[in-house]
């Protein structure tokens, strides 16, 4: 696949928050993604309540098109990261600008085989392990009336996504979560082996995770094979739980990433 990857600019890292979220999720991590060099864009997913652009019903193509307007000006190396839900969306921008990218991270997230939604890993683990409850945050939402939206309790989020986070920042982080559409949760990817399936890509799985369990984790591992494995003894949010031991592990792999890149344009030039 030809690369317009310029290695001699910037390094940039995308991010793109999960469901019920915003850019917010990655404050805690930014100080050390910036200290090791990378120039940081954490988005705003349209319909999000932290976001200028509200839509009633976003789903993947408005987000994806979203994070193609973030990424198109760049002229640097680019890696694009999703945490949790925000996998799916990694996924699609990655056969959408495959030749732009220095790689994906899947951070606890989606990294679902093309046309498969998340609900189908989960019904594939529930046959495999039947009465085992691999339902997460799902039994906690409060949904409005039209079934259309849903909103995490906070008291959820301290117990599901947030148990081994810093009281004070776990309070922080469940009090800024907001409603989120289902039209933007319920989403599957549509990618290919020659675009998407050609770029580099990592997982960093969570052996502690409560929302989305290991055993789901290793499963879309398995279904999409092919990623560098990283593994963390933590839950859901490991950007706010452990942002030193996530940036130890991940970001030499991504300076690799990058690093082979610029070895791949001199020996083009």
């Amino acid at each position: 696949m030809p690369s317009r990857i310029d290695p001699t600019a910037a390094k940039h890292l995308v991010l793109i928050h999960g469901a019920w979220q915003g850019s917010w999720a990655f404050d805690a991590w930014r100080p050390y993604l910036e200290a090791d060099g990378w120039t940081v864009h954490a988005v705003d997913l349209p319909g999000s309540a932290h976001s200028p652009q509200q839509e009633a019903s976003p789903g993947l193509r408005t987000y994806v098109a979203h994070v193609c307007e973030v990424i198109r000006p760049l002229a640097g190396p680019i890696v694009v990261l999703g945490h949790s839900g925000g996998g799916i969306t990694a996924t699609q921008v990655a056969e959408e600008l495959a030749e732009r990218l220095s790689g994906v991270v899947y951070l606890a997230g989606m990294m679902l085989p093309s046309r498969w939604t998340y609900r189908d890993v989960l019904r594939a683990c529930e046959g495999e392990q039947p009465g085992r409850d691999f339902s997460g945050i799902a039994p906690h939402l409060v949904w409005n009336e039209a079934r259309s939206a849903s909103r995490v309790p906070p008291e959820a989020a301290l117990e599901i996504f947030l148990h081994d986070c810093e009281a004070q920042a776990a309070q922080r982080a469940a009090s800024l979560l907001c409603a989120q559409p289902e039209s933007g949760r319920a989403m599957h990817p549509v990618w290919t082996p020659q675009r998407a399936g050609k770029v580099r890509r990592a997982y960093v799985e969570c052996t502690q995770d409560r929302s989305v369990a290991l055993t789901l984790q290793r499963k879309m591992q398995a279904l999409t094979p092919g990623a560098v494995r990283i593994t963390l003894d933590c839950g859901h949010v490991p950007q706010l739980a452990a942002p030193a031991e996530l940036s130890a592990r991940l970001l030499p792999l991504l300076d690799g990433w990058v690093a082979a890149d610029a070895a791949l344009a001199r020996d083009a030039a």
